[in-house]
């Protein structure tokens, strides 16, 4: 493991990283928005759980594919891409709402979530190329620890901590849904909000040059 003073600054930078509003954080919301928090905080498990491949991934060296297979790269953030605004079609489409009763957000709901968030965040290259250049910074060769052990360390730390300020961001969002539930308007609102931030990040992601 690195030393105290180089561990101390990874946890600090990865404390900044986790706590700037990104992606993952929106995506928690929007989730949350569209279908209550209970798939909110699915949502977050899902991301956290497929966060792991990527941690797997940068510890094995296969994180280096993306960077040494351009086309590899593009082709995944595409199809990635396609499903976040493939669900925030699904969203606006929904219409059980639409009669002004209330969604009901049970089991399905949540279980839906989970593993739709697994399969965006392992359809993320971005984070294995965020675990790829973030983790080398922080991991000391001539540690008696292997270099593959301290990558699924620090990885799982990191991964844990995005995971808690995902988990803050719906705590956060399900308290604005929580006041929305009285109207069956603004509750559709909320949907149909949840639905334009997954189609906007999805071409975000498409758009996006690197």
């Amino acid at each position: 493991m690195p030393s105290a003073d180089l561990f101390v600054a990874f946890v600090l930078t990865t404390a900044v990283f986790a706590y700037m509003p990104g992606p993952a954080m929106l995506y928690a919301a929007a989730q949350t928005m569209a279908r209550g928090r209970w798939s909110g905080l699915m949502a977050a498990l899902g991301i956290h759980l497929g966060g792991y491949v990527h941690v797997v991934a940068a510890a094995a060296g296969l994180s280096v594919l993306f960077h040494a297979v351009p086309p590899l790269y593009f082709a995944v953030k595409l199809v990635g891409a396609a499903y976040l605004v493939w669900l925030g079609i699904s969203l606006f489409r929904r219409r059980g709402e639409e009669d002004g009763a209330m969604p009901v957000i049970g089991p399905k709901s949540g279980r839906r979530a989970f593993f739709e968030s697994v399969t965006v965040e392992v359809l993320n290259p971005k984070t294995a190329v965020f675990f790829l250049a973030f983790l080398p910074q922080f991991v000391d060769p001539a540690a008696a620890l292997p270099v593959w052990a301290q990558f699924l360390i620090l990885g799982t730390i990191v991964n844990l901590m995005f995971s808690s300020a995902d988990i803050v961001c719906v705590a956060l969002a399900g308290a604005v849904v929580s006041r929305l539930k009285r109207s069956g308007r603004a509750q559709r609102m909320a949907r149909r909000a949840g639905g334009a931030l997954l189609v906007g990040l999805g071409l975000h992601l498409v758009l996006q040059r690197n």
